[in-house]
């Protein structure tokens, strides 16, 4: 169903003539297109099934990045803590070690802004922040710990695993575990290259070793460009991990990320690694917790060291820029834990909801989402409810935090390579989606004076390939800015 606004010019007609024609043409006339544009005005110019539901892959994500930006200062923050349950006596911790995280996502190596050169942007190893932990301890006197470390993960609900999320999704950095704790976007870093010679098997290396997974290796190195096939498998919920196919010796290889099912045991390992580098000497073992009452009397006390999170803005800008999904899920935890009841999926989608229908308007049935980054094809919504989220937080006093984190044409993000050598070069600021035979991209396209055409793209049940598809979605933007300019 298409829909234009009555009243508008010539030039509008034309360009709602000219996109049915688009999409009525083979072959994009054999799926379906929901599409919702509105003028700076927030007037609807033009829609394609604009409230009817489509799966809108990663364009989730700006949901749940807008309604954290609505609802929390850009410097929001939160902190991990260390407690004990016991007294230090002559250096010695006589008990547990608890590391306690409250859904803290950058303990990451990676940029949190574009200036990369700035200061502080940058983290290039994800254990820096458990050493600023370590030397807190170091400086109150620990120098042994004759408990256990533990890596408390309870802050936010035991269900570390989305129920929609596909098994094999399970395996990599796209879906892993979601809880308290997390380190390293919770993966293990899988390099592989060709091996020594024809008929060796593939070489892959494990980083950080103390991941303590166990690989077995059934690959072998096949002569020149003859395809490579290697992929990663894991028996459900353990660290088994196996790796199969076959690897050309033309491969250049490459590092792929691998999650791993106990995120709060992973960031224990990793804090432990951080106490041996530092001399102090653990006599007990690693372990990891859900259960928020096992050490509730320990957090009672105060903390023995604490450090701070990045705040909000950079929280936002991988989900943004590069669609890191783990953070949107941490993110929409998050959201139940402040404003719900626990901090939980069901709970953060649940306070999401109720801002869009009582803070935005979305109409009700126009919304039903089921994770934060957008992976689960259970996810529906509508392009007009999309659109309408866009410009209520482009015009909201802290539309900065989504507005520098947006991929923008020619510039940054997943848009670095797109809309270059068209007028809108550089004036398209939009999230991009994809997940199987679903392509969307829903964003502005700025004009002169601070305005901005809103936009919303979503395209299911397509059999495309995903680069035809992103050139169609990239060639409906252009049009849609042509015919703006033309009408004014």
């Amino acid at each position: 169903m298409t829909y234009a606004a009555p009243g508008l010019s010539a030039q509008s007609k034309q360009l709602a003539k000219a996109l049915d024609a688009r999409l009525d043409a083979a072959p994009f006339d054999h799926h379906l297109w929901g599409i919702a544009v509105l003028d700076d005005g927030g007037k609807l110019i033009y829609g394609r099934n604009a409230d009817r539901m489509f799966i809108p892959a990663s364009t989730a994500k700006l949901v749940v990045s807008a309604v954290a930006a609505a609802k929390l200062s850009p410097d929001w923050t939160v902190k991990t803590s260390v407690y004990a349950t016991g007294p230090l006596v002559n250096g010695t911790l006589q008990g547990d070690l608890i590391l306690y995280g409250r859904g803290d996502p950058t303990f990451s190596h990676r940029c949190y802004g574009l200036d990369t050169v700035r200061a502080g942007a940058c983290e290039p190893d994800p254990a820096a922040p458990l050493r600023r932990l370590v030397d807190s301890l170091r400086a109150r006197g620990v120098r042994t710990v004759a408990g256990d470390v533990v890596g408390d993960g309870s802050y936010f609900e035991p269900t570390l695993v989305h129920p929609a999320w596909e098994a094999y999704d399970l395996n990599w950095w796209y879906a892993a575990p979601v809880s308290g704790l997390g380190f390293n976007d919770n993966s293990v870093d899988l390099s592989w290259n060709a091996g020594a010679a024809v008929g060796a098997p593939a070489q892959i290396g494990v980083a950080p070793p103390f991941a303590e997974i166990t690989l077995e290796n059934r690959t072998v190195t096949v002569p020149g460009d003859t395809g490579t096939t290697i992929d990663f498998f894991r028996d459900p919920g353990t660290r088994r991990v196996w790796a199969q196919g076959q690897v050309a010796q033309s491969s250049r290889g490459l590092t792929e990320h691998f999650a791993l099912p106990d995120p709060n045991l992973y960031t224990a390992r990793a804090f432990r690694v951080a106490l041996a580098e530092a001399d102090v000497a653990v006599r007990g073992t690693t372990r990891s917790t859900t259960d928020s009452m096992l050490y509730r009397a320990a957090r009672l006390q105060p903390p023995l060291a604490e450090i701070t999170s990045r705040p909000l803005k950079d929280w936002v800008f991988p989900i943004l820029n590069s669609s890191q999904n783990w953070f949107a899920e941490m993110l929409i935890k998050q959201l139940g834990r402040q404003f719900g009841k626990s901090g939980s999926w069901s709970e953060g989608l649940q306070v999401e909801r109720r801002f869009l229908i009582d803070s935005i308007h979305v109409d009700s049935t126009q919304i039903a989402l089921t994770d934060g980054a957008g992976l689960a094809t259970t996810n529906l919504l509508s392009p007009l409810a999309l659109a309408q989220v866009l410009r209520f937080i482009r015009h909201h006093p802290r539309y900065a935090t989504i507005g520098q984190a947006l991929p923008r044409s020619g510039v940054r993000g997943s848009l670095r390579q797109r809309f270059l050598g068209t007028p809108i070069e550089g004036r398209v600021v939009a999230k991009p989606g994809s997940i199987a035979r679903v392509n969307g991209l829903a964003g502005y396209v700025e004009l002169a004076g601070d305005r901005a055409i809103t936009f919303s793209l979503l395209a299911n049940h397509h059999t495309l390939p995903s680069r035809a598809m992103i050139a169609e979605l990239d060639s409906i933007v252009v049009d849609i800015a042509k015919g703006w300019t033309a009408r004014r």
